[in-house]
């Protein structure tokens, strides 16, 4: 492997970001059986289809959670949830994870499989949309990847709609919020990892790149694209190999496709 350029002043330990605010209906299936496996949870209150209780009679069987579902028709959940959100006939309040700090990345991930090729960890610059957020954590959960970073602001907090989208990968995946999101680039960089931004115009595409075994793979936001100072904090950047009749692709099909090359 290539020698790769010296890294600069050692960067200060990223500041975790924002304190959850308040409770949160996350719903939809997966999303809920998820929350009940998990231990940090602290679910208030379940609403269940006689449907939906019943598929969901695994993870109620498994739960370390003392609570129950009260059934509900699709109307009754229908109310308490965003309009349109497709539920499936389960919806759990419970209060936002805590975020989850720099500290806390795992070696590997957490789920007994053989650890992936790479240590790999992705940011999100300013990435808006949490339907997006949501499908890259469950790409990272699927693919490997050790956690998500995002910035403090200009990213969404908790929702039922990153749950859902995530399909149960927000409870096994650590989303890790920072205040200054070059410095917790940099605060990783001292840990051992390298970053790698994906961008449109590099010259070589990501499997053309000779990179490291611990990266840190950052993707900008939509539209804008990687900022400077997450550009200038990145050792390499690399494209994926698209057709040129497509500018770019939408950033959490980015994700899956590069965490597949990095990790599969």
């Amino acid at each position: 492997m290539t020698r790769f350029k010296p890294r600069r002043e050692p960067a200060p330990e990223a500041r975790p970001g924002r304190k959850p605010s308040g409770d949160v209906w996350l719903y939809g299936l997966h999303a809920v059986a998820a929350a009940l496996a998990n231990p940090a949870r602290r679910p208030k209150r379940l609403l269940a289809t006689e449907e939906a209780a019943a598929a969901l009679a695994h993870a109620f069987a498994e739960t370390p959670h003392a609570i129950a579902a009260a059934t509900a028709t699709r109307r009754d959940i229908d109310a308490v949830l965003p309009p349109g959100a497709v539920h499936q006939g389960a919806a759990m309040l419970c209060p936002p994870l805590p975020a989850a700090e720099i500290a806390d990345i795992p070696e590997a991930p957490a789920d007994g499989a053989p650890p992936p090729k790479r240590r790999v960890v992705v940011a999100l610059d300013q990435v808006a949309d949490p339907h997006n957020v949501g499908a890259v954590l469950r790409s990272a959960a699927a693919f490997g990847a050790l956690a998500v970073l995002l910035p403090d602001r200009h990213a969404p907090e908790e929702t039922g709609a990153i749950a859902k989208a995530a399909c149960g990968a927000l409870e096994t995946v650590p989303l890790v919020r920072a205040v200054n999101f070059a410095r917790a680039l940099g605060a990783l960089k001292e840990k051992g990892f390298w970053c790698v931004g994906l961008d449109g115009g590099a010259g070589k595409t990501l499997t053309e790149q000779d990179l490291p075994d611990s990266l840190v793979l950052v993707l900008g936001a939509e539209g804008a694209g990687l900022r400077r100072l997450s550009q200038e904090a990145c050792d390499f950047t690399a494209r994926l190999p698209i057709r040129p009749a497509m500018e770019s692709l939408n950033v959490s099909n980015a994700a899956a496709i590069a965490l597949y090359a990095l990790l599969a």
